[in-house]
């Protein structure tokens, strides 16, 4: 083994899951011009360019994918080992690197993390926020989270809540200037808070029950927006009428500050779930935060193999 190769390796991964030097060079506390250096050396003893770089862009040439698919999972497992024996003395150290949806994060995510500081201060845990379907192994996550029909195939899966409703909300004062709509038709008269997809580009339509069936809700208004919990705030100044899941307004709801439209009409979501590939079933620091879901957000089902249909 060439081992001024190797200490320089865990540098070019960091390029790679990074995307670019400068960043890379944070995740590692190093100059960016130390890990340049550390780049061009393993390339200089390869022969080999791993990154095509511009002055603008930083990406892995095809000989460098290749290589980084080779030696990613060997890192991964020395640095598992390593976790699991200072687990072992008592220590979850290490770094948990999660993809949560926007709307996850406040409803199940904020009082876990609250309560895995405390328990484990040496783990620090790194939240990626991602609306898309991001593949969490190709990303180098170590788990993700979604709604529970959106979950990749052969992942096992934890739940975090139960099901809930989508809903409709308005503010007082939106409801005693506007009226409340009293079908699904109605809501072409209101002022709808509109969601647009960042993935495709499209706008969101609603889904919605009517006579037992699911229906899609093209609606119109004067805002449109990208962030689930940016509508919530909307609605509660009384711009309009919001469609966001229920946990994420209960309190607000409870107290009176926005009202639920259309009850009849709200469809069922089958809640969130965190989800991971088996081979990192093992990691503590993974081990760690699942013990802490429990502990936090109450009895969950047993992991299970979503398989493809």
């Amino acid at each position: 083994m060439d081992r001024d190769l190797l200490i320089h390796l865990p540098v070019v991964l960091a390029v790679a899951r990074c995307g670019g030097f400068a960043p890379a060079a944070a995740d590692l506390g190093m100059s960016p011009s130390a890990v340049s250096h550390a780049v061009r050396a393993v390339e200089d003893r390869l022969d080999t360019p791993l990154f095509a770089r511009t002055t603008r862009s930083v990406a892995l040439t095809e000989a460098g994918r290749a290589f980084i698919a080779d030696i990613g999972p060997a890192f991964t497992e020395i640095g598992e080992a390593v976790e699991r024996l200072r687990a072992a003395r008592g220590r979850v150290t290490g770094v948990l690197r999660l993809n949560v949806p926007r709307v996850a994060l406040q409803i199940a995510i904020t009082p876990v993390l609250t309560e895995l500081a405390r328990r484990h201060p040496g783990l620090v845990v790194e939240i990626f926020s991602d609306d898309s379907l991001t593949d969490i192994v190709a990303g180098g996550f170590d788990a993700g989270v979604r709604l529970g029909g959106m979950i990749a195939q052969d992942m096992v899966a934890l739940r975090l809540t139960p099901p809930f409703k989508a809903v409709l909300v308005a503010a007082p004062s939106y409801v005693e200037a506007r009226g409340v709509p009293l079908t699904i038709g109605d809501l072409a008269a209101h002022n709808c808070i509109g969601f647009r997809l960042l993935t495709s580009g499209g706008l969101y339509a609603w889904e919605l029950q009517e006579a037992g069936e699911d229906v899609a809700v093209s609606v119109g208004g004067s805002v449109r927006v990208t962030d689930p919990t940016y509508a919530k705030e909307l609605a509660l100044a009384g711009t309009g009428i919001a469609y966001v899941f229920e946990p994420l307004v209960r309190r607000e709801l409870e107290e009176g500050r926005l009202h639920w439209l259309l009850p009849e009409n709200a469809i069922e979501e089958p809640g969130l779930f965190l989800y991971y590939p088996q081979r990192t079933a093992r990691a503590p620091k993974l081990r760690a935060f699942i013990e802490t879901v429990r502990d936090v957000l109450g009895p969950t089902i047993p992991p299970t193999i979503v398989k493809s249909s």
